[in-house]
C-alpha cells in the first residue's frame, strides 16, 4: 500500500489480465462492458474511494514469457524443427511488444475516518479498511470475467516506477527478477522539464489530455486505434473519481431544475430552443436512469503518456497518437507547461491527479 499523507490517501495496485477484447463477438463484448460497468458501480457504493486508476502500458517484450513457455513445452533435442523454433524465439522475443494493465484503488482517509477508528485507528486501521475495499473490487473484477493477480508488492511497484522513468532498463529488470526491486532507487536519476515535454534518464516523454470524448454513440472498442497503435511506447490512463449515490442524485436534480428554469425563461422572452440544451437535458435524464438501474456516476480524466528515445522520434509518435485519437472520435491536447505533474498522473499507478 502507498500512503500519501499530503492528499490523505492510501493506494493499492493490482495487475489484471484479460482476453483480446476486439476478437470477441459483439454480444460477448456487450456482456463484458456491462460487467465492467458493475465494477465501476461497486467503487461508488461505499463512498470511501477517492479515485480509481486504470493504466494500460505498451512495453518492450523481454522474451521471458516465450522462453519460459519453450522451456516447459518445447523439446530439447537437436532436430531441425526444435533448433529453428528455438532460434526464432531468441530473435523475436526481445523485439516484440506486450500490453500490461493495472488497476489502482485509492482510499480517502478523511471520508473513511469513522471506519478507520472502528478498525483500530492510524495506518493499521486504514490498511484494514482498504483491505475490505480491495476484496470487494477483486470479487467484482472476477464477476466481470477479468483475471486479477495478487496485489503488487513493493518490488513489483519499484519495477513499474523505474520502467516509467527509464524505459530502456525495463526489459532487463524483468529478465533478472531480483534486480531493481528497491523502492529507494526506483525513482529517476535526473529529470528535466520544459514547456512541451519531459526528459528523464533514457527517454523523452510527452503527456496528452483527452479533452473531448465522442459526442455520438460509438462501439465498445472505439479506443482500439489508440490502444493498439504499434511501434509506439505509450501509457494510457483513465482516472475515475467516484461520486456517492446521494451526491450524484442531488447533482442530477440540480441540472434538471436549472434546465427547466432556463427553458421557462427562454420561452418567456421568445427565444428558440436549441439542440445543445436538449442534448444536455437528455443526458441528465439518461444519467438518472443509469443511477436508478444501479450504475454509478464517475468523473473521468483520460491521459496518454508517450515516450521515445529522442525528441524527433517523440514528436513523430505524438503525431501518430493524435491521429489515432481522431480515428477514435476523441480530441487530445498537449498539457503545455505541466508535463512533470501530468507524467506522474499518466505513467505512474499512484492515483495522482493533474
Amino acid at each position: 500500500m502507498v500512503h500519501d499523507p499530503h492528499r490523505s490517501t492510501l493506494t493499492a495496485i493490482v495487475a489484471v489480465s484479460h482476453p483480446a477484447f476486439i476478437l470477441l463477438d459483439p454480444l460477448e463484448q456487450e456482456r463484458r462492458v456491462t460487467g465492467w460497468g458493475r465494477v465501476l458501480a461497486t467503487a461508488c457504493r461505499s463512498g470511501r474511494i477517492a479515485s480509481l486508476q486504470i493504466m494500460e502500458r505498451t512495453l518492450p517484450d523481454s522474451g521471458k514469457g516465450l522462453a519460459e513457455w519453450w522451456h516447459q513445452h518445447g523439446s530439447g533435442d537437436d532436430t531441425f524443427t526444435a533448433t529453428t523454433y528455438g532460434e526464432l524465439i531468441d530473435r523475436a522475443g526481445p523485439a516484440g511488444e506486450r500490453h500490461a494493465s493495472t488497476i489502482s484503488l485509492s482510499l480517502n482517509l478523511k471520508t473513511a475516518s469513522r471506519a478507520i477508528r472502528a478498525a483500530g485507528g492510524g495506518n493499521r486501521g486504514a490498511a484494514a479498511v482498504l483491505r475490505q475495499e480491495m476484496s470487494t473490487i477483486i470479487a467484482a473484477l472476477r464477476s466481470a470475467d477479468l483475471d486479477p493477480s495478487d496485489w503488487l508488492d513493493p518490488g513489483e511497484l519499484a519495477v513499474i516506477l523505474r520502467g516509467a522513468y527509464d524505459p530502456d532498463i525495463g526489459a532487463a529488470l524483468e529478465r533478472h527478477g531480483d534486480v531493481g526491486r528497491d523502492l529507494a532507487t526506483a525513482g529517476p536519476v535526473a529529470v528535466t522539464e520544459n514547456w512541451s515535454m519531459l526528459r528523464s534518464d533514457s527517454a523523452h516523454h510527452c503527456v496528452l489530455w483527452i479533452s473531448e470524448w465522442p459526442r455520438s454513440l460509438v462501439f465498445p472498442g472505439f479506443l482500439a486505434p489508440v490502444l493498439l497503435s504499434s511501434g509506439i511506447r505509450r501509457t494510457f490512463t483513465l482516472l475515475y473519481t467516484p461520486m456517492r449515490t446521494d451526491q450524484a442524485a442531488r447533482d442530477i436534480r440540480k441540472k434538471k431544475t436549472e434546465y427547466v428554469s432556463d427553458a421557462a425563461q427562454r420561452q418567456r422572452i421568445g427565444q428558440i430552443e436549441d439542440a445543445q440544451h436538449s442534448a444536455e437535458y437528455q443526458d441528465a435524464l439518461q444519467q438518472e436512469a443509469d443511477l436508478t438501474a444501479g450504475h454509478g456516476i464517475l468523473r473521468v480524466t483520460g491521459l496518454i503518456a508517450v515516450s521515445a528515445t529522442d525528441p524527433d522520434d517523440l514528436e513523430r509518435a505524438v503525431a501518430d497518437i493524435e491521429q489515432a485519437a481522431i480515428q477514435a472520435s476523441c480530441e487530445t491536447r498537449r498539457l503545455w507547461g505541466q508535463q512533470a505533474q501530468a507524467f506522474t498522473a499518466a505513467a505512474l499507478p499512484l492515483c495522482r491527479h493533474v
